[in-house]
Order: structure tokens, then sequence, then C-alpha cells
């Protein structure tokens, strides 16, 4: 076998699938061709194309027909061996729904040491059957510039009695000189093995969820028993379960016994056993119940904060329970569901905001879609669901370069920012009953250079008989997207840094009674989207639940230059990845955040008078409301910091000082949904009746209508 680079690299800088053989495969190539040109019959066409095996005509005479055995599958896994470059290659020509694709990686390996390399696939190849061989044929796409980017792959053909064959894969340049070739012995029938870890928290007392028999309810595909396992095992994918840890006591969620994203992302780390930061087919899921946004939050992909994120995945029992069919249903979607995440799977309506980006899909019949989003109702949904991924879903899970679909590769839908101003364009025609309106409580819309930039949202019913609407007004749960544009005329949709999939809670709407929440967009997986000085626009748009979508006005708002030196050092210190994050997360004690934490420190030390260091004493007095848990690096027991309440009540009350005197720059649906609220909770759990009685008035006062994910800003 060749020891280099088998492209002579230049690198300088969809019912329930029915099974199908490779003959059937390349009929429907055929045909396809044909439909695309005229059919030709010479002689030599014909010697080499594939035919369906006819049975022979009748014989005079007794004489026997020997029986003819099918031939094996050859689509599956295979692995090379020996010094240079590995090859892991992926063959998908028969078996079940069939992509018609060979995709690989290349792993480099020296002495007792093996790294990824890089991947590839060769999405429109050739596929011709002999008696004798498969041969598939094509040009690659890589993920660097090769120099030999044409490939034949050669299999023989074997019958079901005889072992698997292994595969020749050869490449050329386009000139069609041979570069280096690879011998591959059959592996697996599975594109791709992961292991997966299922762990549960001890208040779970609803049965875990083991499987659901699809012919229970109506269904657009074949009645069978599927678990998460098989699920993922129809698609290709084989999870390879590993024994679960013991139960994970629950006050690791605090006091209040609901998970937050953060506490979440300790328990994986101190609860995982596989867990490492760093890509690997390896991946936690996590049966909880329940989230602190409540019962609508039916799972979450939570691991995003570290460099190695997507391993890990939460459902929460409390939306979730239950032994009927439908809940049982519910339950395998969800777990399903939510893993897809962590290989990289978006909802079926937000595809466009992949790298790159896809046209959505909102009327697709996927794990990826939610039943009460589907065009026609939930009914519609589960009548013509057949429980698996769509094409492109599938093509991404078997064929996607490595480091797009494992866990711990790229980040969720890396660099995905629509940059298409036309997106958020005025409709011609708009009569859904609804209007959504964006605001801020700043005099004049001005913003300090580095001051985190919030926006009111409120949704209200223009219908005088009300309307029914969902409730999620949040970024975070994907039913609302916000528009920014920049002092440079640059359109991108906010991304959050975590996102939530809800169940479909729903609402009456009353004519005049809006519901209404605060997004802190200043920060998200596209870093700052307020980082220059100058006039901004911003404009949402809420996807009601028919589809329809409602647009909001034209938020304009201006960020002003620093006026002093002191303005100047402290946009500086608020200006960092570690910052923004601290600011979306509301604080956290996470070690690898720790230099984000002594920068926002340093504003409140040297800086205390200055208007922004009114939101780090937020940050830090939510923060000091938890019990915080973490792991060092190394370790493998969790450290826990206990609420600091002293420190929360006199941090947030100073801010609900400072709004009653107008004197904090907090907006007051902040002050309603993240200072009193948490300064209620601390001081009930510090024991000071009298004074959280006092907060309740306030917080009644204020009329709270939340939307569901008004939380999570």
């Amino acid at each position: 076998m060749n020891s280099s680079d088998p492209t002579l690299m230049e690198q300088t800088g969809s019912t329930a699938a029915q099974e199908l053989t490779v003959d059937d495969v390349v009929h429907l190539q055929t045909v396809e061709q044909s439909v695309a040109q005229e059919p030709t019959t010479s002689s030599q066409e014909t010697e080499s194309a594939t035919t369906l095996a006819a049975t022979p005509a009748p014989q005079a005479g007794p004489t026997p027909i020997p029986p003819r055995f099918p031939f094996r599958r050859v689509s599956g896994r295979y692995l090379s061996s020996g010094a240079g470059f590995q090859l892991e290659l992926r063959v998908d020509v028969d078996g079940i729904r069939p992509l018609r694709r060979v995709s690989g990686d290349f792993f480099q390996v020296l002495g007792a040491t093996t790294t990824y390399f890089g991947s590839f696939v060769v999405n429109s190849p050739t596929i011709t059957v002999t008696a004798g061989a498969v041969i598939i044929e094509g040009l690659g796409s890589y993920t660097w510039q090769a120099g030999a980017p044409k490939i034949r792959v050669t299999i023989a053909r074997r019958i079901i009695f005889q072992p698997p064959a292994p595969a020749t894969v050869q490449f050329f340049t386009l000139a069609n000189q041979p570069g280096a070739s690879y011998l591959c012995q059959f592996v697996s029938a599975f594109f791709r093995t992961l292991q997966i870890e299922t762990d549960s928290a001890s208040d779970v007392v609803a049965p875990l969820f083991q499987q659901y028999n699809t012919g229970s309810l109506p269904s657009g595909g074949a009645g069978r028993t599927l678990s998460v396992v098989s699920a993922y095992a129809e698609a290709g994918i084989e999870m390879q379960p590993v024994a679960p840890g013991p139960s994970i006591n629950v006050t690791e969620a605090g006091s209040n016994q609901a998970w937050s994203d953060s506490e979440l992302e300790a328990a994986m780390a101190g609860h995982f056993s596989l867990f490492h930061n760093e890509p690997q087919w390896k991946v936690w899921e996590f049966a909880a119940e329940k989230h602190e946004l409540g019962p609508g939050l039916l799972g979450i992909m939570f691991d995003y904060q570290d460099e190695w994120q997507r391993q890990g995945c939460a459902v929460f029992y409390e939306g979730l329970q239950g032994v009927t069919s439908d809940k049982l249903r519910l339950q395998l979607y969800t777990y399903v569901h939510e893993l897809g995440h962590c290989f990289n799977l978006l909802h079926s309506w937000q595809k466009s905001l992949a790298t790159p980006p896809q046209a959505n899909r909102p009327s697709a019949f996927s794990w990826m879609n939610y039943p009460w989003l589907f065009p026609g109702g939930v009914n519609a949904f589960w009548s013509g669901f057949p429980f698996q991924f769509d094409d492109p879903e599938l093509l991404h899970l078997r064929h996607a370069f490595r480091n797009d679909v494992i866990m711990g590769g790229n980040n969720f839908a890396i660099g995905a920012a629509l940059e298409d101003p036309q997106t958020f364009n005025q409709p011609i025609q708009e009569n859904t009953g609804l209007q959504l309106e964006l605001s801020v409580s700043k005099k004049n819309k001005r913003f300090l250079f580095g001051e985190p930039v919030t926006v009111n949202v409120k949704l209200t019913a223009t219908d005088a008989n009300g309307k029914v609407g969902h409730t999620y007004l949040h970024p975070s749960a994907g039913l609302l997207q916000l528009g920014i544009c920049d002092p440079a005329g640059n359109v991108k949709t906010y991304r959050p840094l975590i996102e939530h999939c809800v169940s479909g809670e729903q609402v009456q709407l009353e004519a005049g009674t809006p519901i209404e929440t605060s997004v802190y967009c200043g920060f998200g997986k596209d870093g700052f989207y307020f980082d220059r000085t100058g006039f901004y626009q911003v404009r949402a748009i809420y996807t009601a639940l028919d589809g329809s979508k409602v647009f909001s006005n034209i938020l304009r708002l201006r960020v002003s230059h620093p006026v002093t030196e002191k303005d100047e050092d402290v946009a500086s210190l608020f200006f960092g990845e570690q910052q923004g994050t601290l600011l979306y997360l509301l604080g956290s004690d996470a070690p690898h955040l720790q230099r984000g934490n002594d920068a926002l420190t340093e504003v409140l030390e040297n800086y205390p008078e200055h208007p922004l260091a009114e939101y780090v004493r937020l940050m830090h007095g939510v923060n000091d409301a938890r019990n915080f848990k973490f792991l060092p690096a190394g370790e493998r027991k969790i450290i826990v910091r206990k609420a600091r309440h002293e420190n929360s009540i006199k941090l947030l009350s100073s801010i609900v000082d400072n709004s009653e005197k107008g004197k904090t720059p907090i907006d007051p649906l902040t002050i309603r949904d993240n200072v009193l609220t948490t300064l209620l909770s601390v001081q009930r759990d510090y024991g000071d009746t009298a004074a959280a009685a006092k907060v309740e008035e306030k917080i009644k006062v204020r009329k709270p209508r939340v939307a569901k994910a008004a939380k999570a800003a």
C-alpha cells in the first residue's frame, strides 16, 4: 500500500425504507440517465451496463436449474491498514435508503500516533455492476486541495455465505494519472459508530423510555418497534450503549431542583464516564425531571461553552412522563431529536442557518421538525411521520465531513449567519391578527460603547376576538429571529449561544393584553453584534402556529462613541469572548471563563460608579444566588460553591433601589424577570420572609406576563 497521501495533495497553506440491492440502485441510475438524454443501444453499452438478472428461459427436459443465491450487500464501512495514511471508507450504494455516495476520512499514522487529516465525499458517482464486481467512480470534494481527486472503488461481489470482500480504492488526477491506492477491509454495515451513555437524575420517578411500537398510533411509516438505538440504526448509525452510572443526585440542580444550562454541563463533566474535551464519537444523554424554564422545555443540547462541544443533551420528564402510546411516542421523538442536535443537525425550519445554508424545510416529516409547528398541525405531522430523518439529514449523518458531524467537532451550525437583507423585508401582505413590536427603554435609544444591548419584544393580538399563539419570544426557542443591520449595512441573524427545544405550549392572546420579554442580543454564536459605534437597525420575525410570519417594526438604535478615557477603559473590559459568554449566562464560576470574570470584576473595583458597572452587579448577583458546581481540570470530583446569599441580596437590592430612582441603565423587563425574581428566591432561601414578601409585591405591581423563554436571556 502507498504510504503517501492518496490524492497527491497540493496542500500549501421517503417512506419506511425499502432495502435495495446494488442492481436496483444502478437500474434507477440508468433510468435517471435515460430521462436526461436519448438512450443508446450500442453493443459496448449493452455489455457494460448492469442488468437485473433475468430468469433463464425454461429448458426442455428435466434438467434441474441450480439455485441462485443472493449477493451480499457492499454498503458499509471499510478500513485500510499500515503506516503513512489510513483510509476509512464509507460505501452507500445498496441496502436501506441508499444515497449513492462514497465518502471517507484520512488519518495520518506516525509511529504510535494517529491524527485526523481530512475528509472527502463523492456526490454523483457512476456505479457499474458486473457479474463479479461493483465499480464506483467519480470526482470527490475534499477538505483540502487534492491533486488526485478522482476515485475508483472496486468491490468483488460475494454471495451471502461468503465473507465480505475488501474494497480497492484507486485515486487519479484529472488527467487520469494514477495516484495512491488502498486496500480497505470491510469493518461494519454501519457508516459510523459511536458510544452513548444515558444517565438519569435521582428525582425521575417515571419509567425511563425503552421502546415504542410505531404501529400503536397512525403514522406515515411501517409499524415496527423502535428504541433510540434502533432509530439511529435505520439511519446507518451504530450506537453502542455504555452502562449508565449511578443516578445523579438532584441536589446538584440546587435548592429549586430544576436544572440550569450551566448545571447540566457541570453534571456532564462530573458523571459522563467517557467525557473528554476533544472530538470523539461519544455522546451523553441525561434524563432529568425538570429544567428551570418549566415543563414547556422537553429537551436541550446544552453543551456549548467549551472549545469542544455538542457532546451532551438532556430530556425533561416533567413534560414527557407517561406510559400511554402518545407519551411513549413523544419520548422516542425527543430522545432522537436532541441527539440529532449533537450530530450538528438543525431544526427543519432553520436549515438556512447552516453552513453552507440550505433551504428551510418546515414541511419535512423528520425527527428534527416540531410536530406542533408542522403545516396542517400536530395530527397531520404524526399521521405522515415515518419515524426517520429526511434525505439531506441522512446525507449529513452518513457522509458529512468528519468535523462537521463528530461530537466535539465544529461548533453547532458554525458560521451560520444570514447575510441577505431581503430576509427581513416587510411582506407584501400580512393578515395574521398579531402585532410584533420591538423597543428599548433607553433615552434617545442610545447605548454606551460596550454596553450589553437588550431589546424588548412584545406580541399583541390585533383581532378583537383574540388570537391563539405560542409564547416563545426569545430567539433561543428558534421561533423568533432577530435581524441586525450594522452601521456598514451588513445584515446578520442573531444566534443565541444555546437553543431550547420546546413543546407546543399555546396561549390565548386577548386584544390589548400583550406578552413581552427582554432579549439580550449583544453577544451570541457570532460574537458581539454591536461592536462598533454608529446607527443600527433591528427587526424581528415571529413564526406563528400556522407557519406564517409576523414582522416587527424596524427598531433604530445608536451605539455612541466613548466620551471619556474612563468610558474607553470600561468598554475594553467588557469586550472579550469570555465576558460576552458571562453576560449571556448571567454569570458563571467555570474555570475556563476566569479571565472574563477578572475583567468584569475589575469594572466593579475600579469604576463602581460607571453606568456599565450595573450590568456586572446583575451578573454577579444572579450567579451568587446559585449553588455552582464545576469540575477542575484533570479532576473527576465536582466542587460545589455554595450560594453567596448575602452578596447576592446586596447586589440585586442595589439594582432595584437604583431602578426606583431612575439611576440604572438596566431595562424594566430585565429588572422584573431577572433581578426581582432572583432576589425573591434568594431571600426565601436565606429565610428573610419579610423582605421576600416586599419583593413579591413589587413583582405583582409590575404585572408579569412573561414569555416562556424569557429567562434564557
